[in-house]
Parts: structure tokens; sequence; C-alpha cells
């Protein structure tokens, strides 16, 4: 059976202007980076000497950088990269911090403080240079990236699902559960994690976001994604020294990174306001 508030919220996301443009800019951005091999008209990789940045207009539509890559299957190709990661990451995130916080909350005592410290360490490092400490001991490369970015996140989603879960793990039909001789484990998959799935689906939408920006912000800095692997931050970061004289490539690459990430915002911040009874009211 259908839990309730996702029943509702269901009924409510055609009501919701923001939601339904928020939840069809990330499908369409989703749909490109999948479909990049069939919809992008050259090669990422490919060099062009002879249309180095080019305008855009006529063969190559969002015109060509520096070395006379076409800008548009750049951008296809970076929205896999960027995505991939950013999905990689947040999905491992949620399953060893949310997994944590959840255990530490129902478990309660030593473990709880031993869980909850370790977060704090972690949310004592500024985001960014936490990640780039990750990467200087692992490498720069794609697996590195996801890794630093699940390390940044990890204890976000620990704090988060630990919260209600100190709540739910004291509800009666938990007592109930657990008097029926029922498992630690089986009372959190079934019983707790159910009630928990709007918190999930919320954060991680807005973790998305945030994710984007930090995995193109380590590709700007050149230890994110590796050439010849096509990345928007590293698009963004080999226009800027051409800006006045092909600013394109800067320019829509940039567009890019903000439409993937706000696309992921606005999704998360119209499921909160659906699944969330205290603002389901307010439009």
């Amino acid at each position: 059976m259908m839990p309730r508030w996702l029943d509702s919220a269901g009924r409510d996301f055609a009501r919701s202007p923001i939601l339904m443009l928020a939840l069809s800019l990330v499908l369409l951005q989703v749909l490109a980076s999948l479909c990049a091999n069939l919809i992008a008209p050259f090669d990422p990789v490919a060099q062009a000497v002879e249309a180095r940045m080019a305008a855009p207009g006529g063969e190559f539509l969002l015109g060509t950088d520096k070395l006379g890559r076409d800008v548009l299957s750049r951008i296809l190709h970076g929205y896999r990269s960027s995505l991939g990661i950013a999905f990689s990451a947040v999905a491992v995130a949620l399953l060893l911090g949310g997994s944590l916080g959840i255990w530490a909350a129902y478990k309660g005592g030593w473990i709880d403080r031993l869980v909850m410290r370790l977060a704090d360490v972690l949310f004592a490092f500024p985001i960014i240079l936490l990640a780039i400490g990750v990467i200087a001991v692992l490498g720069s490369n794609t697996l590195s990236t996801v890794v630093a970015i699940a390390v940044v996140y990890s204890p976000i989603f620990a704090r988060l699902m630990r919260a209600p879960t100190l709540v739910l793990r004291n509800a009666d039909y938990v007592h109930a559960a657990r008097s029926f001789g029922a498992s630690d484990l089986r009372i959190i998959v079934q019983h707790i994690m159910p009630n928990l799935m709007s918190v999930i689906l919320v954060q991680t939408s807005l973790s998305l976001s945030t994710a984007i920006l930090l995995e193109a912000s380590l590709s700007f800095l050149g230890i994110g994604a590796q050439p010849p692997a096509p990345s928007l931050g590293r698009m963004l970061s080999e226009g800027r020294d051409y800006m006045f004289m092909a600013p394109w490539a800067s320019l829509f690459s940039g567009l890019a990174i903000l439409l993937a990430s706000l696309g992921f915002n606005l999704l998360g911040d119209g499921l909160r306001d659906r699944l969330d009874p205290r603002l389901r009211g307010i439009d």
C-alpha cells in the first residue's frame, strides 16, 4: 500500500508549478546526460584546429573552445560526468551516513556518542578543504572525487537521520514490534525507515544540488575529473583566459552548472513544501 504522505504528495505535484518546472528541468538534464552519445553532434574530445574559438551558430551551435572542440557536445557529456559523480557520491553518503545516524539514534549510549563526535570532527572542516584533503590522499580522479564528496555529505545525512529516529524509536508501534520479538534490523527497515522517506527525498535533492557545485569547484581547480573526460567545471576554468575573445565556452558551461544545481535545488524546496504537513497548505 502506498504511504499516505506519498499519495497526498503525488496529488499535490500538479498544483505546484515550481515543482513541476523543477522536475521537468531535472528530467531533461538527466535524459540529456544519458543520451549524450546519441544527441551530441560531435565527439566531445575531437579537435578541429581550423575551427578554434568559432562563434556560436552554423555548424557549431554553441561555438567551439580554444582547441576547436564543440562546446555543446562537451556540455552534454559534461552533464553525464557531473551528474554521475553527484548521484554516486550522494548515494554513498546517504547509505553510509544515513545508516550510521539511524543506528546510532536507535541504539543510543556510547554508539550514539561515538558517531556524533565523529560527525562533529568532519563538520569542523570547511567543505571544500575537506574534499581537497581527501583527494590529496587518494589522488585526482573520478573515483576520488566521488569518495571526497561522499565523505563531506555523510555527517549531514547522519545528523539528519538521527533526529527523527530518536522520536520514532519510542513510538508505540516500535515497542509493539519489539515485544513480538522483531529484530532491531527488521524494526529499522519496516517501521522506522518508511517514516523517514520524506526527509530522505528532500535532503537528497538538496544535497545533489550542492554536490554538483562542489564537483564543479573541484574540477575548476583541476583536481576533479581529469582530461580528456569533459567536465563542466574544467570547461569553465579553461575558458576563463579567453573571456574577451571567446566568452561562449565559459558562459555556456557556467549556465549548464547553474541549471543543474538550480533544478535539484528547486526540486528539494518543492518536495519539502509538499511533504511537510506544516508547509503543505502554504503556496
